[in-house]
């Protein structure tokens, strides 16, 4: 495991996660995507490159009664999921396997997930200067992976009219939109507006598997007030672990 690990608190103090404190670490968005899981009781979730088990304990905390298999290629933070899903005490609901997206182990079986979720790294291939931190730069930027195979793994794992839920940047909307053309159907956009009258930087992405049904641009939520604080909507997901209505 990294050397230097930090102890925060996620959800008002209702998950405690342990995460590197060098590299990239947990934010909003993670929170976020978790409050977009439609996950009903003893419904399976599987959370693609799920770290250190963020928005895997996050959806736990809201939903105790679902099951989440998280997918991760670094083999430490995966022992630090592990660690987190014990100091949450939820070891018998969230189980961390090692793997790749590119190479999916055996023990996933294709359409056998109620729901997938995923936050796929944000930034391209050749796109802007590496960041600082290598670890980091290897979180946040795709490799030999990119985009479109995030979601068409996410696809394949969710049974039929099962969700595939993602959050990324807004400015790549279309690439998700054309992956998930003619595979998935139900489609809804929920933007997160920085501020008012400021164009959104995040979007959560939500579709059913193999679904004829037509998309929808949601309100979506504005995430800081004037001076700069958390929103009452946004706070109540942070803090309250409510659930985003799309």
């Amino acid at each position: 495991m990294p050397a230097a690990i930090s102890e925060d608190a996620l959800l008002g103090g209702r998950v405690r996660l342990r995460q590197p404190m060098a590299g990239f670490r947990a934010a909003i968005d993670p929170v976020f995507l978790a409050a977009a899981i439609p996950a009903g009781a003893g419904e399976s979730v599987l959370d693609l490159g799920c770290g250190v088990g963020a928005a895997s304990l996050c959806l736990l905390a809201r939903q105790a009664e679902s099951r989440v298999t998280g997918l991760e290629i670094d083999g430490d933070l995966v022992k630090l999921a592990d660690a987190n899903a014990r100091l949450n005490g939820v070891s018998d609901r969230f189980l961390a396997i090692h793997g790749d997206v590119a190479k999916p182990p055996p023990r996933l079986a294709p359409g056998t997930f109620h729901h997938v979720m995923c936050n796929p790294p944000f930034l391209s291939a050749g796109v802007s200067k590496p960041l600082a931190l290598a670890s980091r730069d290897a979180a946040m930027r795709e490799g030999a992976v990119v985009l479109a195979d995030w979601v068409r793994l996410a696809l394949i794992m969710a049974r039929p009219q099962g969700s595939v839920t993602l959050i990324h940047r807004a400015d790549r909307l279309d690439a998700i939109l054309a992956t998930l053309s003619g595979q998935a159907g139900d489609i809804s956009v929920y933007p997160l507006w920085p501020g008012a009258g400021k164009p959104a930087k995040r979007v959560i992405v939500r579709a059913r598997k193999g679904v004829a049904a037509p998309a929808c641009l949601c309100p979506g939520m504005i995430l800081h007030q004037p001076d700069g604080g958390f929103s009452a909507a946004a706070e109540a997901v942070l803090r309250d672990a409510a659930a985003l209505r799309f």
